[in-house]
């Protein structure tokens, strides 16, 4: 059973989320049979942490986290700012006013118990509140195109071996108002 907290990141998280970035990063490039990428896996891995400290030192206002936490144990996250300059390229600057959903991380070890699921629920109470209408997401990841694919359909971009043979690039465009029904 969890015991599970949805909160906002602290300085005293900061360790601990540099360590979740790299096991769940990790895990992913692994299971889409990419862990032989290291440079994009280090990359991924220091962008994040930069997110992290953008919000942490923005108080929230660059990027905003929020963790889930089971006991004290980290093992989620979500976040939002501004549209990452792939979005932007990819929309020819559609989307460059948009807000981006990411960081939308499960430890493996709780993967597929509905933690992502209540991180985003969250998020979307947390945009309506702030009075951010829509957002975009987007994925490269085979696994998360599936699930993101269900839950919110076709995506509006869809970017054909963007990332090599067979690996494709996806952005979505959301209403918040939509997910809150």
């Amino acid at each position: 059973m969890l015991n599970l907290q949805i909160r906002r990141p602290s300085a005293w998280d900061i360790e601990e989320l540099h360590h979740f970035f790299k096991t769940v990063i990790t895990d992913t490039f692994r299971k889409e049979g990419i862990a032989e990428k290291v440079k994009d896996l280090e990359d991924e891995i220091e962008s994040k942490k930069a997110y992290l400290q953008s919000d942490l030192e923005s108080n929230g206002e660059k990027r905003f986290f929020l963790i889930a936490v089971d006991g004290d144990r980290i093992i989620g996250t979500i976040e939002y700012g501004a549209a990452s300059e792939l979005i932007r390229e990819c929309t020819e600057g559609a989307f460059k006013d948009l807000i981006e959903v990411g960081t939308v991380f499960v430890h493996p070890d709780y993967q597929r118990r509905g933690v992502a699921n209540l991180l985003l629920n969250k998020m979307y109470s947390t945009l309506h509140f702030r009075g951010i209408e829509e957002f975009c997401l987007d994925s490269g990841y085979v696994s998360s195109q599936m699930i993101w694919k269900k839950k919110y359909g076709e995506p509006l971009y869809f970017l054909e071996n963007y990332w090599g043979e067979a690996n494709h690039h996806m952005i979505w465009r959301l209403e918040v108002g939509d997910l809150l029904k």
